[in-house]
């Protein structure tokens, strides 16, 4: 007679002979060792400013009797660096750059003039004043009691003080650094690590190069003018 309780347990003991594979824990196996020849990485932050700038195209001017002119800059540099005076409205920038000019055709020679334009949002006219004023009131004086005493006398110094700035309109500032006289038909001026500065300045500055090439012959002059790209402070 068939027995199903006799198969149940037949079946569960044949189980529990099948060998079941299990999965090694990831938890149980210790991390690799660190490489003792790579060194961590350390957070260096940015680099230090340079104060390279980029330049504009070279500008190419042709003149009424056929002449060409061609005025240039690279290697601009604008750096800004703490004033001497210290003066909060003051700002100061070591500044350099290759300027050149040409000229092709008939000349007698010329003029390149470099320099900077200094542009100041709001100026300090007359700087800054302080206006104030002293004064002296007196109290309680000149009142006789019963016994003959004085009340006490009560003296003051009263002080008014304020501070009175003359702001007015920004304007450009140009700062001439150099002009070189040429008698062929080319020149260059170089600048390296030269200081220019404003005073009076509030709030933002802006900064950029300038370079007049002046063309002559006998009885006429052609000029023509470059400007680099202005940079905010």
């Amino acid at each position: 007679m068939f027995d199903p309780n006799h198969l149940r347990v037949r079946l569960a003991a044949a189980l529990a002979l099948v060998p079941i594979a299990l999965a090694p824990s990831a938890a149980a196996e210790p991390p690799p060792p660190a490489d003792p020849l790579v060194q961590p990485v350390a957070d260096v932050g940015p680099p230090p400013d340079t104060g390279v700038v980029a330049s504009e195209a070279p500008v190419v001017a042709q003149t009424p009797d056929g002449r060409t002119l061609t005025v240039a800059a690279r290697d601009e540099t604008q750096l800004p660096i703490a004033p001497l005076t210290t003066a909060l409205s003051s700002r100061a920038w070591l500044v350099g750059a290759t300027f050149t000019g040409e000229v092709t055709g008939d000349v007698n020679g010329g003029t390149l003039e470099v320099g900077y334009q200094i542009g100041c949002g709001i100026l300090l006219d007359k700087g800054v004043k302080l206006t104030g004023s002293v004064g002296v009131a007196f109290g309680g004086f000149g009142i006789a009691t019963p016994q003959g005493d004085f009340a006490d006398g009560v003296v003051g110094f009263p002080i008014n003080g304020g501070v009175e700035v003359f702001p007015r309109p920004g304007e450009v500032t140009n700062v001439p650094v150099d002009k070189k006289s040429f008698k062929g038909t080319s020149t260059r001026v170089t600048v390296k690590d030269i200081q220019i500065k404003v005073d009076g300045c509030v709030g933002a500055s802006s900064l950029r190069s300038y370079a007049i090439l002046t063309s002559s012959d006998t009885d006429t002059d052609d000029i023509v003018a470059y400007y680099g790209i202005p940079k905010v402070f």
